[in-house]
């Protein structure tokens, strides 16, 4: 076989990462250190494309050949033979992608045992409890991982067992109850598949490592890499087949996880979790509830030192918080995996702003270091604390992720996923979490489990996700089949409410209420280097004074849209709005739309003492006017009585404003045309407010403009208004916003007469694509799957057709005008990706919702990094 497919641990580094899989470089890497790694090799990514694209997913003979030829070499550093029944060499298979996925993938360990090595192995260990504890760990896993049986079928025969013996823990049992366990797991697999289990160990491999290879299209692994927008270019996983070494062995063995600082908080401490006389997935799989590290410390302050030091070494040369997995065969240790560590945004903040400090990064390697999605955990509310001081605490578990979260408790992930599609907030409350429960943690707003500890799947996941998350609360009882959660005394049925506190492990009853965030220390020194960097304006969508507020306490430079039609909604100004469509002529309409300029006014001079001088892209009236009227009869009475009509006759207007298509009909400047009053007692309010507030500067935008000429009348009409007030001493500007296809083809026309543009990406994505936002959603997912498109083109600009409309606009305005300002105001204005394409095509700003601004800001500097 011409291409090389396998690679031993000597022959990679960290920078082949797309090759050998980031656990596979790592393992490389750290062997090229000098790090005590068992040794093994990897099959690489490449193997696993070729595997689904060439192969018919299953393994040819030249690639068995190759990597039993790099097993020979395994063997000469151990001393041991792969298949000896006397002293048996025993390997794990691990997936490894470039992109770290954990716990989505298939892992086996303990290959290569059966009915005689398994004796040679006690024999030889002089330890027979050790050698079948392995096998029955071995048949379980690859059991499940492998021939496709149910885990929970093995660990009713388990428990079978331990109950007859009378003990609670597998630790309990000895050498003749763990025989007793392989039997009966052996039968299970006789009856579930019909076959024996396989005792040939190149058997086991190759089908170990065909089952990791398609543990890639398993469906915890697909939805994980939707969530997290692995791009469709990282494209299948390496498999690490790497010697065995037993933190099973006894009292001097573990195994355990640890982090060169708190995945939590980003404190500089030495962090993790371990269990004396255990297997990695006892820790990570919430089983047992493990010692934190300080414990080892005084266990064995030697082998805590020597952790320490590698931690240390490998924090300094990735340059980054690490993750580590480790084990400790008859004291001594080995390091089977290091990787920079899923943290939450606070953590991530912490840890980026230490690692300039002490001099190990830049300040631009710190901006491009976090994802600015992350940063949307930093930017929700936490309980009140007065409020929270007062609440009894019900019972308290381990701070796995921090944040707060109120919701209904539900005891099953499908449950969490259904009520939140029907807009309900949820807790998942589980004895523990698996993969499998992926989708209801993403639903849920917070995880509660009453097994595992920090680094347990729910706790990692957890963190990910920027989910609060309690894990290992041993105060809870759970009864999943009769939907019940006793703690402090008290009993929760499914739809009752809990309060979680996961910064610090805290249990309540009910809801407690929340306050917003405050951006200081940390966050805010990040903020102020991507301040540097950036060269996009960031601006908020917002229409009323109280989120422009929170939006310019966040950094937002001024607002990007005001959509004037939310304040009409209020209770004390909507019927005046209503009178107003019901008018019968010009003066009846004059004399409605009298009522509602001064609470327009009104609005624009809060808003713009919030500003304090930064500009506001104020839009005028864009939606159809029957969105103002009601359409069930009993309110159809109510609100003809309310503004002095008929009810025959605002029944009639409501039937003459009726459109078979709205999105396409009487809106945006067509009112304005139409109906010029309208426009003029909004550009009235907006002059009146400015000169008002000192400082104060609104862009006038003019919405859904197609033709240069419906742009033009109502442009005149402002100016009108402006001339009549003298409102020369206002700096205000004029502009558009690009929603209409046409609008984009003719921008140089529309440039000539604009001040600026703004990208509508809602609606210009509607009419580019030939979609309907309302409905799509219904079908839109599926397109995703199929690859139609890469993304929701209503979350991410759609770069090859409606990108291609945006960059074309921007050339031909800039023809007309070289230095011509053009920004976004759509949806897209929050989303990195977006941010990052509106940074290349070269516009001034983005627009988002408040919460949305710190995360713009930290897109739009690593755009300006990364270019």
């Amino acid at each position: 076989m011409s291409k090389k497919y396998v690679y031993d641990f000597e022959e990679g580094n960290a920078s082949m990462k797309a090759l050998l899989g980031g656990k596979g470089s790592n393992l490389c890497e750290m062997t090229s250190l000098n790090i005590p790694v068992p040794p093994g090799f990897i099959v690489s990514v490449d193997a696993c494309q070729a595997y689904y694209n060439e192969w018919g997913e299953s393994l040819p003979n030249e690639i068995i050949e190759d990597y039993k030829s790099h097993m020979l070499k395994v063997e000469e550093k151990m001393g041991k033979k792969f298949g000896d029944t006397e002293d048996p060499l025993l390997v794990s298979v691990r997936s490894g992608a470039a992109i770290s996925m954990p716990g989505m993938m298939d892992t086996v360990l303990n290959l290569g045992l059966n009915d005689k090595s398994v004796l040679g192995l006690a024999k030889k260990t002089q330890n027979e409890r050790f050698a079948w504890d392995s096998y029955r760990r071995f048949i379980q896993m690859f059991g499940n991982v492998v021939m496709n049986i149910d885990s929970a079928l093995f660990e009713k025969e388990l428990d079978i067992i331990k109950e007859s013996k009378h003990v609670e823990f597998d630790t309990d049992l000895d050498a003749s109850d763990l025989q007793n366990v392989v039997k009966a797991y052996k039968k299970l697999v006789r009856k579930e598949k019909g076959i024996d289990f396989p005792q040939d160990p190149y058997d086991q491999l190759k089908m170990g490592i065909e089952a990791v290879f398609s543990s890639w299209n398993n469906n915890r692994a697909i939805i994980y890499r939707k969530l997290n927008n692995i791009p469709k270019e990282i494209n299948g996983t390496a498999v690490n087949v790497q010697v065995m070494v037993y933190g099973n062995k006894g009292e001097t063995s573990g195994t355990g996880v640890c982090f060169s600082r708190d995945p939590s908080t980003g404190a500089n401490v030495f962090y993790g979790e371990y269990l004396m006389n255990a297997q990695g997935e006892d820790v990570v799989a919430g089983i047992r509830t493990p010692n934190p590290m300080s414990t080892l410390k005084v266990q064995n302050e030697k082998l805590y030192n020597e952790l320490l030091k590698y931690s240390q070494i490998l924090e300094k040369h990735y340059k980054d918080m690490q993750d580590m997995e480790f084990t400790i065969e008859e004291g001594k240790l080995y390091m089977l995996q290091t990787r920079n560590g899923k943290r939450t945004a606070a953590a991530a903040v912490q840890v980026a702003v230490d690692l300039v400090e002490e001099g190990l990064i830049t300040e631009k390697e710190a901006v491009l270091s976090i994802l600015p999605e992350q940063i949307d955990q930093l930017l929700h509310p936490q309980f009140d604390t007065n409020a929270e001081k007062k609440t009894k605490i019900l019972g308290k578990g381990l701070p796995a992720s921090p944040g707060a979260a109120v919701g209904s408790v539900v005891f099953n992930a499908q449950e969490a996923y259904d009520k939140n599609q029907n807009g309900e907030k949820v807790i998942l409350v589980r004895v523990e979490t698996s993969p499998e429960d992926l989708m209801g943690m993403d639903a849920a707003q917070g995880i509660l489990t009453t097994r595992g500890g920090m680094t347990s799947h729910a706790a990692v996941v957890a963190r990910g996700m920027g989910k609060c998350c309690i894990a290992g609360c041993s105060d809870a009882k759970i009864s999943e089949s009769a939907k019940t959660l006793t703690i402090g005394g008290e009993v929760f049925k499914e739809g009752d409410f809990i309060s979680l506190n996961g910064s610090l492990g805290n249990i309540y009853g009910g809801k407690i209420p929340v306050v917003e965030p405050a951006l200081t220390g940390h966050f805010e020194t990040l903020m102020n280097w991507a301040d540097k960097y950036k060269k996009l304006i960031i601006k908020t969508n917002s229409d009323t004074p109280e989120d422009t507020a929170t939006a310019v306490r966040f950094g937002a430079e001024g607002i990007g849209l005001c959509r004037t039609e939310h304040m009409f909604f209020e209770e004390s100004r909507i019927n005046a709005v209503r009178e107003m469509i019901v008018s019968e002529n010009i003066d009846e309409r004059k004399k409605a739309l009298d009522k509602i300029e001064p609470f327009q006014q009104k609005d624009f001079e809060g808003i713009f003492n919030v500003l304090e001088g930064k500009p506001a892209i104020i839009r005028l009236l864009d939606p159809p006017l029957h969105e103002f009227l009601p359409k069930e009869e009993a309110d159809i009475e109510k609100v003809a009585k309310e503004v002095g009509v008929s009810v025959s006759h605002l029944k009639q207007t409501i039937e003459d404003l009726h459109e078979f298509n709205p999105m396409l009909g009487f809106r945006g400047c067509r009112l304005g045309v139409i109906y010029p009053e309208i426009s003029e007692m909004q550009a009235r309010a907006i002059f009146k407010a400015a000169q008002n507030v000192k400082g104060a500067q609104p862009w006038i935008e003019i919405p859904l403009v197609g033709n240069v000429k419906e742009y033009t009348i109502l442009k005149e009409v402002v100016l009108k208004v402006a001339k009549e007030l003298k409102a020369e001493n206002v700096n205000f500007k004029i502009g558009t916003m690009i929603e209409v296809p046409r609008a984009s083809l003719t921008a140089d026309e529309l440039a000539k007469e604009c001040d600026f543009f703004s990208f509508g990406t809602n609606d210009l994505t509607q009419m580019t694509c030939g979609f309907s936002r309302d409905d799509a959603g219904k079908f839109l997912q599926l397109y995703v799957d199929k690859g139609i498109y890469d993304r929701d083109p209503f979350q991410t600009i759609d770069k090859v057709g409606v990108g291609r409309l945006m960059k074309q606009t921007v050339e031909l305005a800039r023809k007309v005008k070289p230095d011509f300002h053009i920004g976004i105001c759509g949806e897209h204005g929050g989303d990195p990706e977006s941010v990052e394409f509106c940074h290349e095509i070269g516009l001034n700003e983005v627009s988002c919702s408040p919460y949305r601004v710190p995360i713009a800001k930290l897109a739009a500097a690593q755009a300006a990094l990364k270019e």
